[in-house]
């Protein structure tokens, strides 16, 4: 099974969005949120990579 590109795309997407943020704790926590969508995606869990990415999306706002 493949990673389908849409989360390929919102990875990077999110990634970008991270380093355009502000150092704090927002920014923390959408680290954390990333790493756990970076180890869903190794596992080929794309339900739980774009949970984690939405997690991170959320913790920017």
């Amino acid at each position: 099974m493949t990673i389908p590109t849409s989360t390929i795309d919102k990875m990077k997407s999110v990634k970008s969005a991270w380093d355009k943020a502000p150092a704090g704790p927002k920014k923390d926590a959408a680290l954390t949120h990333y790493k756990a969508a970076e180890k869903a995606q190794a596992a080929k869990n794309d339900a739980e990579c774009l949970k984690s990415l939405n997690a991170a999306t959320h913790a920017l706002a």
